[in-house]
């Protein structure tokens, strides 16, 4: 399993983005969460195989229609996660 943290900036808030990262989490099998940031960014913790983590890292560089994605941060992340979480915003 491998575990990314990322940050993700851009045109990423009021177009879908966190409901779009859970669909496609639920979609790629990745556990973790997804929450907005009050700096304007949207933050992510995304767990699964190495396959399915490139894959849905892949997707979200493009994001929902309305979303333009500037960049994505990611680290090594920390944790086990079960399932996906949308969390309140930071």
């Amino acid at each position: 399993m491998e575990t990314l943290h990322l940050i993700i900036t851009g045109r990423v808030q009021g177009v879908g983005f966190r409901n779009y990262v859970a669909f496609k989490a639920r979609q790629f099998q990745i556990n973790g969460w997804v929450r907005n940031r009050l700096d304007g960014s949207v933050e992510a913790m995304l767990q699964g195989t190495p396959e399915n983590v490139a894959a849905i890292i892949k997707r979200l560089r493009h994001g929902p229609p309305q979303a333009v994605v500037a960049d994505i941060a990611i680290t090594a992340g920390q944790g086990e996660y079960r399932a996906f979480d949308t969390l309140p915003t930071e």
